[in-house]
């Protein structure tokens, strides 16, 4: 069986890693390389790097204090935010980024997604997808969360793996920073919709939320999480030691 990734993620803004609550409310928490470089050395299985306000202020991607987080690192490297163009992605992965999240510019152009998957190649592009529940629905949001598109989310998640995504990030805004758990209703309607990897994101408060992901959800690839890791309420070492008493696949240092 497939080991499952634990994923830890920099929400960089002003080049400092913050965290927030359901999107908002954002303090700050450490530098964004010696973060990156720790997490390499202490068991993540990959690093996501987004810069947060990338899209909101409609500007491009600090590509400066991408190189010094690529450059510390030795797990795979997910980079978003502002990415609008293929020249986005070829200047992150010049960068060293293994892989590009598109979320707020693949709304706005579908397309980009399609482009970018025949010049990369499907493996390197990932749909990551900020979601809410509105009226019973769930809806897909932009500009970092602050704009609902009115877009169902389920179709727009389809529509992108069509397009060439090769990955998918399930944001869920409700469960973002509560540390109540992962969206596991959301999850399990994505994972039944689309056939590529799924990663879970919003929600981790505690080891027991990763064990009830994977075991509620078996075909789920990652969990992906960001307060509970950075302010040492989690240490990779120890998850991945209770999910395989578990019976979880993961993969182990050492």
């Amino acid at each position: 069986m497939i080991t499952k990734r634990i994923i830890p993620c920099l929400d960089v803004r002003n080049g400092r890693v913050v965290k927030g609550v359901n999107f908002e409310g954002v303090a700050d928490v450490d530098s964004p390389v010696a973060l990156g470089k720790y997490y390499s050395d202490n068991g993540a299985d990959e690093l996501v790097f987004y810069d947060i306000t990338a899209s909101f202020e409609e500007r491009k991607l600090f590509t400066d204090i991408l190189r010094e987080v690529a450059s510390q690192i030795f797990i795979p490297l997910t980079v978003g935010g502002g990415i609008n163009t293929v020249e986005d992605f070829d200047r992150v992965l010049k960068c060293g980024a293994d892989k590009v999240s598109v979320n707020s510019g693949a709304i706005r152009n579908p397309g980009l997604i399609g482009e970018a998957s025949k010049i990369y190649g499907d493996q390197c592009v990932v749909l990551s997808v900020d979601i809410k529940r509105v009226d019973n629905t769930f809806h897909v949001f932009a500009k970092g969360g602050r704009v609902d598109t009115g877009m169902d989310a389920i179709k727009w998640i389809e529509e992108g793996v069509s397009l060439g995504a090769g990955e998918i990030v399930v944001n869920s805004i409700d469960t973002d920073g509560v540390k109540k758990g992962f969206d596991i209703e959301l999850l399990k309607l994505v994972r039944k919709a689309v056939n590529v990897p799924v990663i879970a994101s919003g929600g981790a408060g505690c080891i027991k939320d990763f064990v009830d992901l994977f075991e509620e959800i078996p075909d789920i690839d990652a969990g992906l999480a960001a307060s509970i890791f950075h302010f040492g309420e989690v240490s990779i070492p120890d998850l991945k030691q209770e999910l395989k008493k578990h019976g979880i696949p993961v993969r182990l240092n050492g």
